[in-house]
C-alpha cells in the first residue's frame, strides 16, 4: 500500500527544493498565497498550510500584506535532505513489498505448474504404460557375459527386458539367452521402482 503525502506538504517540499537549487535566494519575496494556490492548482487553504509548514521550519517568513520572504537556505537544505531520507526508506519498503508480492505470485504459478506436470505425467503413464526405461551396461556390472536367464533379471528387479542395443543394432525381444556386454543399452518395462532396482542390481 502506497502512502500519499498531503498536497500542502508536496508544495512545501517543492518550494524548499527551489530554495536549495538557488531558484529563490535569501530575502527574496515569493508569491502570495493566492498565486501559490493558482500555480499549484490547489485551494487557498492548501497554499496557506504549505506556507505555514515552511514558516514552522523557519525556512520562510509570512507577513500579512507583505507576502512570503525566504529566510533560511540551511533550513531548506535540512528539510529537503530529511524528506529525501524518508522517501528513500519508503521507496525501499515499497520495492521490497513489490518483490515479495512478485515472489508469492511466482511461487503460486510454480505450484500450479508442478501440479499440472504431475497430473499430465499420471495421465500420460495411464495412456502409455509400456514406455521403456533404459540403462547402459558398463564394466562395473558384475554380470558381464551372463545371460538374462542366468542372472534372474526379472526375479531381482521386477522388470522385463524388451530390447538390447549393440552399437547401431537393436535386438528386439532378446529372450532369456541374450548376454549382457559392456556398451550394451538395455530397454525394459516394469513398475515405477524397476529403474532403481535394475540400477542397483546391475551396479550401474
Amino acid at each position: 500500500m502506497q502512502i500519499k503525502k498531503p498536497k500542502y506538504q508536496i508544495i512545501a517540499e517543492d518550494i524548499a527544493a527551489k530554495i536549495v537549487e538557488k531558484k529563490y535566494v535569501i530575502g527574496e519575496k515569493i508569491y502570495a498565497r493566492s498565486i501559490i494556490a493558482s500555480q499549484y492548482g490547489v485551494s487557498a487553504e492548501t497554499a496557506r498550510r504549505a506556507i505555514a509548514m515552511l514558516q514552522d521550519l523557519e525556512i520562510v517568513e509570512a507577513t500579512k500584506g507583505s507576502g512570503v520572504v525566504i529566510t533560511s537556505y540551511e533550513n531548506a537544505v535540512k528539510f529537503v535532505h530529511q524528506n529525501e531520507g524518508v522517501q528513500s526508506i519508503r521507496d525501499l519498503q515499497l520495492n521490497i513489498q513489490d518483490i515479495l508480492e512478485h515472489q508469492e505470485a511466482e511461487l503460486a504459478n510454480l505450484h500450479d505448474l508442478v501440479s499440472e506436470l504431475v497430473n499430465r505425467t499420471s495421465r500420460f503413464k495411464a495412456i502409455n504404460p509400456f514406455i521403456p526405461y533404459q540403462l547402459e551396461i558398463t564394466e562395473a556390472c558384475p554380470y558381464l557375459d551372463k545371460t538374462i536367464s542366468e542372472i534372474n533379471f526379472w526375479q531381482h528387479t521386477g522388470a522385463t527386458i524388451i530390447a538390447i542395443r549393440k552399437g547401431s543394432d537393436l535386438l528386439l525381444s532378446p529372450g532369456p539367452y541374450a548376454a549382457l556386454h559392456p556398451g550394451n543399452v538395455i530397454y525394459f518395462i516394469g513398475d515405477d521402482d524397476c529403474l532403481i532396482k535394475a540400477g542397483q542390481f546391475l551396479k550401474l
